[in-house]
């Protein structure tokens, strides 16, 4: 039975062969998503915002990662499933019912798109786009909200206006339009339920969606559990819930696809581990008593996900958070700023961000343009910087200083070196490891009893103590400003 279940999950239109995962099958619905406009825009938009001025093999795309991240999560479900049908040990003679294989189908197909889709709404530069000082102005403006949804109703998403948009609720946006565009009623699918299981959204799944939730509750805790839950209401809600930490959560398809793809293209081995080995370790999680269904890994894949944690704090510690990549981040955000002194360019890119008709040439490429039309005006800006790689000077970095004692490290480092206090530029990058180990709901180990043959789920720390090490942590590196043109409103109207 899990051969049809592979022949059903495993059908496809098209294959797109990834440098990192090697090929990728693609169904047809999916294909017309990836075509869309909204999306094709992710080609040029940088997985790493400018990391490859750092490490110059990391110009790989978010439209490569979001496809990346489909497949891993595809990956991370029928695995799951798999090992549920062999734990059983159910022979190939057993049969599941067509309501079951309806509803593995479903959920699968939900997760791809949702995977496919969760990057969607990020803009020039990804996440250094948002931290700009005046694109934070932006998206904060009173109205934005209801200026990108004028027309359309978004209460079947989000229950209330948000106070300050960011690019998660842009990937609502997004696929919205390009589920409507798509028509998912041919693929049997509900584009409500592929959004609901999106960060920020708050849905009511549909009632297909409700009626395989309820088949597959029934599938993983067994039918009298299902029969006998008092909260059987809730069921849709679990599930729904387990998928969306598949999309997001502390062990996602995200995270596993980025750590691979930024460690391949930036030519580093400190963000690999090995992703089959923690595939086949995970498991359905469930508890009939709360009830409570989520990722589970068992007590032999620990040394799999100790692999995954470790890889990724050092990715944030030895790339992300590299001493040249974050003054460059820095000045980045400075040259966005710059170029949104001119009224012209703010006023396209306050369209662009109400206006989805706009929104997909919001991509590196204008700003990259912009850049080097004001880098020709003004060889003193930061823009200038951006386009002929001057780094900033690097002057000292601490870790884990809180706000008071990076003030008072600056102000030391001024005065030692006699500079203006003024000139000393401070970055830092905050890493949180915190939810592994104190969010008892976010992920649990399956403890199997060897004489009884009992299962039980217990918290991760309770099992192993290396994922105690792990803390939020903070780097911050400390350099001098560049000698730039002060006053820049005033040069952009120069004649």
């Amino acid at each position: 039975m899990r051969r049809a279940v592979n022949d059903l999950l495993g059908a496809y239109d098209k294959l797109i062969m990834d440098p990192v995962h090697g090929g990728i099958p693609l169904y047809r619905h999916e294909i017309q998503v990836i075509d869309h406009p909204l999306f094709q825009r992710l080609r040029n938009i940088c997985q790493n915002d400018i990391l490859s001025l750092v490490f110059p093999g990391a110009t790989h795309s978010r439209f490569l990662h979001s496809i990346g991240v489909m497949h891993v999560g595809t990956r991370m479900f029928r695995s799951m499933i798999d090992a549920y049908l062999r734990e059983r040990q159910l022979s190939d003679q057993t049969d599941l019912s067509l309501s079951q294989l309806d509803a593995i189908d479903y959920l699968a197909k939900t997760i791809r798109l949702g995977c496919l889709l969760h990057d969607s709404g990020h803009s020039s530069f990804s996440h250094q786009f948002t931290q700009a000082r005046r694109i934070r102005e932006l998206m904060s403006r009173p109205g934005r909200f209801r200026d990108l949804w004028r027309g359309l109703d978004y209460s079947a998403y989000h229950p209330e206006e948000p106070r300050e948009l960011e690019h998660e609720h842009y990937s609502v946006r997004v696929g919205h339009d390009v589920l409507m565009a798509v028509g998912l009623e041919g693929a049997g699918l509900h584009a409500r339920d592929v959004i609901g299981i999106m960060e920020t959204t708050e849905v009511k799944p549909s009632e297909t969606f409700c009626r395989h939730a309820r088949t597959f509750w029934a599938f993983i805790a067994g039918e009298d559990a299902a029969a006998g839950s008092p909260l059987s209401d809730n069921i849709p809600g679990l599930v729904m819930d387990l998928l969306s930490s598949i999309v997001s959560g502390e062990i996602d398809a995200d995270r596993a696809d980025y750590m691979l793809r930024d460690g391949f293209h930036s030519s580093v081995t400190i963000g690999g581990f090995n992703l089959d080995h923690l595939l086949s370790n995970l498991r359905f999680g469930w508890d009939v008593s709360e009830p409570w269904l989520g990722l589970a890994i068992t007590q032999k894949g620990l040394g799999a996900l100790e692999d995954f944690v470790y890889s990724r704090h050092q990715m944030y510690r030895k790339v992300y958070a590299h001493k040249t990549a974050l003054g460059f981040d820095w000045l980045l955000r400075e040259a966005i700023n710059e170029v949104l002194d001119d009224p012209e360019n703010f006023q396209w890119v306050d369209t662009c961000l109400s206006d989805m008709a706009y929104f997909s040439e919001l991509t590196d490429n204008f700003f990259w343009e912009a850049f080097r039309k004001v880098a020709r005006k003004h060889p003193k800006s930061f823009s200038f910087c951006i386009v002929n790689r001057v780094k900033l000077n690097h002057l000292d970095t601490r870790e884990d200083l809180s706000a008071e004692g990076i003030e008072r490290h600056s102000t030391w480092l001024a005065g030692e070196l006699a500079l203006n206090p003024a000139q000393v530029v401070t970055c830092s990058m905050r890493a949180r490891f915190s939810n592994i180990q104190d969010n008892f709901n976010g992920i649990k180990v399956l403890v199997r009893e060897p004489i009884h043959r009992n299962r039980s789920l217990k918290k991760i720390t309770d099992v192993s103590a290396f994922f105690s090490k792990f803390s939020d942590g903070t780097i911050t590196h400390f350099y001098t400003r560049p000698d730039v043109t002060t006053g820049r409103q005033d040069a952009f109207t120069e004649q």
